[in-house]
């Protein structure tokens, strides 16, 4: 997942509004949204290759959702995906802060990552890079794609923007986050980040929404935590043309933290 935004404790009747863009490579197999059987109950997509997931919630509304850190002069150790710490904290007990701590102390272990977790005490951030770093945010409307929290990449800043204007004017609209979130225009090139990949991906990784054959937006979810508990998730799949390949809708009450 290469976009992310969220707004933490931004409105009175929504503590939560995610929208989130996935972006993988089209050959790499995965499964749609979909509630775990196995183990304490997760509602997220599944990444087939490694068994892991990208963003996820559980039955009690607690949020889990990593991004790859773009830098390939970093090394890639063997043994452990990053798609691990979602169920992980999804199907534990730890508080927020707590876990983003130990993650923090473990993050050798993980090619490099940024991983967001909310739970009833806050939103927690761990970064890999340069150092290790962890803590709870307070309330905001953030952006992470694929290097620390509110790096001020153009479509990160464009889409940020776009969050926090649709939270102070009404109440969150699922069709205008997936509108944000579709948006396929690119920065001029002065403007393009350089992350060490050259121009050509530069451009092609530019956008909010990523359009070609090999690689692109894989799928788009929307989460939005409302009154009365209310738990609404919608994910819309994406072909390698950029069309809707499928869509699920789940919405569910969180029950209490144990």
């Amino acid at each position: 997942m290469c976009l992310a935004l969220i707004a933490h404790r931004m409105h009175p009747r929504f503590p939560l509004v995610l929208a989130a863009n996935r972006d993988e490579f089209h050959a790499r197999p995965a499964a749609a949204l979909h509630w775990w059987t196995e183990g304490a109950p997760l509602l997220a997509g599944r990444d087939l290759e490694a068994g892991g997931a990208w963003c996820g919630v559980d039955r009690r509304g607690r949020l889990a959702l990593v991004t790859n850190y773009r830098d390939p002069s970093l090394p890639r150790p063997q043994g452990s995906s990053r798609g691990e710490l979602v169920p992980e904290f999804l199907r534990g007990e730890r508080g927020a802060l707590e876990f983003v701590r130990d993650v923090a102390a473990r993050a050798a272990r993980y090619a490099g990552f940024s991983l967001l977790v909310r739970d009833e005490t806050g939103l927690g951030y761990v970064v890999s890079h340069p150092e290790p770093e962890a803590l709870l945010l307070p309330p905001g409307v953030y952006g992470l794609s694929n290097l620390r929290l509110d790096t001020p990449w153009p479509k990160l800043l464009k889409s940020r923007a776009a969050l926090a204007a649709e939270m102070a004017e009404r109440e969150p609209r699922t069709g205008q986050l997936f509108a944000l979130l579709s948006d396929r225009s690119q920065p001029d090139d002065g403007d393009l980040p350089d992350t060490g990949i050259g121009l050509a991906s530069e451009r092609l990784l530019s956008s909010a929404f990523i359009v070609s054959p090999a690689y692109g937006t894989r799928c788009s979810t929307v989460i939005v935590a409302g009154p009365g508990d209310r738990i609404a998730v919608e994910e819309r799949r994406h072909a390698t043309d950029g069309g809707v390949s499928g869509r699920t809708r789940i919405v569910f009450h969180a029950a209490p933290s144990r």
